[in-house]
């Protein structure tokens, strides 16, 4: 039985013309995704899309010079990259994966492959996670080297579409204001050809995330567009995302960052 998690848009703030127009996009693929039987349980709808060839894309990330290059992830938690944490721990990486929606105070998990409870399959899913790593501050974590983000769909330029709550353009403000990632992080996802769209086609705003490298199951795509200025954007946070988030509300609330 196919599950249908609920929107993570609800709580999105900006301009609601481009909200809208991101929000039917993801309709369409994950229609896609569904009719295609790419989609795996629990099924495409309303979160990053687990699809078939999600081991074949981690394979091929695993062979990319930036992949060798890298010693730290930083790691969304959803299922389709499940096998690039995996692989990473397999290759001795150390990895950062964010606890979901951010909802901790210690936001992320750090996995340190020399430090596992569980072999690396199991210790970099989710339920895993809560065994073999512990939770860590932002100021706590080391620098990364590679950032992995899930995608809903995708273009050659680098724009991306997530499933609409902001955690992935989150996360990398709040490494760069850290001073985790810099203007030579790498960020990375992997998908399914089939979430690959014609350039132009994903609506962005100027501070949404890009990639710099998509990789399916085919192909690795070096993407060529425009960087966004990093950086908290404070006046596009709602009132409940900032309560949702404790890191965001302690932050609010000691004054060190202000909308």
């Amino acid at each position: 039985m196919v599950r249908t998690a609920a929107r993570h848009d609800r709580d999105a703030g900006g301009d609601p013309a481009l909200l809208a127009a991101k929000a039917s996009l993801r309709e369409m693929v994950w229609d896609r995704l569904s009719t295609a039987g790419i989609a795996r349980f629990p099924g495409a709808r309303n979160r990053i899309s687990n699809f078939v060839g999600a081991e074949a894309a981690a394979e091929r990330l695993r062979g990319t010079r930036a992949w060798r290059q890298a010693g730290t992830l930083k790691s969304n938690p959803d299922s389709p990259q499940w096998p690039v944490r995996q692989r990473a721990l397999e290759d001795g990486k150390l990895v950062f994966m964010a606890v979901p929606r951010l909802a901790e105070p210690e936001p992320f998990f750090c996995l340190d492959p020399d430090r596992l409870t569980d072999p690396p399959r199991a210790a970099s899913s989710i339920k895993g996670a809560s065994r073999s790593a512990r939770t860590v501050r932002i100021e706590d974590m080391a620098p990364v080297d590679l950032v992995i983000t899930g995608c809903v769909a995708v273009d050659p330029t680098g724009a991306r579409l997530g499933k609409g709550g902001g955690f992935s353009d989150l996360e990398y403000a709040l490494a760069w204001e850290a001073g985790l990632i810099g203007p030579e992080t790498l960020v990375a996802t992997t998908v399914h050809e089939i979430q690959v769209l014609e350039a132009d086609r994903i609506p962005m705003a100027g501070h949404d995330l890009r990639l710099d490298l998509i990789v399916t199951p085919d192909r690795v795509i070096a993407c060529d567009g425009p960087r966004p200025a990093p950086g908290l954007r404070w006046e596009k946070l709602t009132e409940e995302k900032i309560a949702a988030i404790p890191l965001l509300a302690a932050l609010r609330s000691a004054g060190s960052h202000r909308p």
